[in-house]
């Protein structure tokens, strides 16, 4: 018989490299059950109007609460990508700067040449939490006649122009577009409503003009802007150098003096759901 001093260092000697001698070894708890990522809520949107016709929203509620949305619509069309390419910018990175240093968060309308233009510029802004990006057409031609101007696109081309947008955001790497729309020009039709049915996206328009394209005197553009903001509004302003060059130094006085007044600023996708958009 092996005395029991024996047996003990020995069964010690077999432990040793894993557990104190003595002391009884815990089995290892089971692993986690992995976690399944909830699902990802989906952007607010409006029902669709009369007779199922695309939805319009141009501001939110007039509460107390003294919300306000800047948007930004990046412009640029497939004609005029020969100016681009001598030189002519068509984006405002100052811009985009100066809102993330102000912590403001806003909703850029992105036309799907200026995501061609500028991948990189497109796919920051639209990873960045601070913004959110939709949809300005891809050739920001007019989806009625008369609209300023701009070439129009045709009634049967006017859901794939939508699309087509949507697609270059996603080469861009933008993935997650929010489903709003802004009219080229902010023009519009029962036609064209009618037109972007089956999209299922929300139009946008807006309350507040800033006045910002073609300006000189950002002073006159946040005047303009601070005269006509209410709670709820939408404001629509430009996030293009060679359009609007005084974007950037006007928004440097409308927030600060929003601020003074109380103003909260959102997105266009949290003025929608305050107003009871769908999931």
């Amino acid at each position: 018989m092996i005395p029991l001093v024996r047996r003990v260092a020995a069964v010690c000697a077999l432990s040793a490299a894993l557990t104190a001698c003595g002391t009884a070894r815990a089995p290892h708890p089971a692993p986690p059950a992995p976690s399944v990522p909830a699902p990802a809520s989906r952007p607010p949107t409006l029902a669709p109007g009369p007779a199922g016709l695309t939805p319009v929203f141009t501001n939110g509620r007039r509460t107390p609460g003294r919300t306000v949305a800047l948007t930004f619509d990046a412009d640029m069309t497939a004609a005029e990508g020969p100016r681009a390419a001598k030189g002519e910018r068509f984006d405002n990175p100052q811009l985009i700067a100066t809102l993330r240093a102000l912590k403001v968060p806003a909703t850029v309308f992105m036309t799907g040449r200026w995501a061609e233009q500028y991948p990189i510029q497109a796919r920051s802004i639209g990873r960045d939490p601070l913004f959110e990006v939709a949809n300005h057409s891809y050739s920001h031609y007019a989806f009625t006649g008369d609209c300023y101007g701009l070439p129009t696109v045709s009634e049967g081309r006017m859901r794939e122009d939508v699309e087509r947008a949507y697609a270059a955001f996603r080469r861009a790497g933008v993935p997650d577009a929010m489903p709003y729309f802004r009219f080229p020009g902010g023009c519009y039709d029962r036609r064209a409503l009618k037109a972007l049915t089956s999209t299922g996206v929300t139009a946008v328009q807006w309350d507040v003009v800033s006045g910002d394209a073609f300006a000189t005197d950002a002073g006159a553009v946040a005047r303009q802007v601070l005269d006509g903001v209410r709670p709820g509004s939408v404001v629509v302003m430009h996030c293009t150098r060679s359009a609007a060059p005084v974007t950037e130094r006007a928004v440097r006085t409308v927030v600060p003096a929003l601020r003074a007044r109380g103003f909260r600023f959102v997105r266009v996708s949290q003025l929608i759901g305050a107003a009871g958009g769908r999931h």
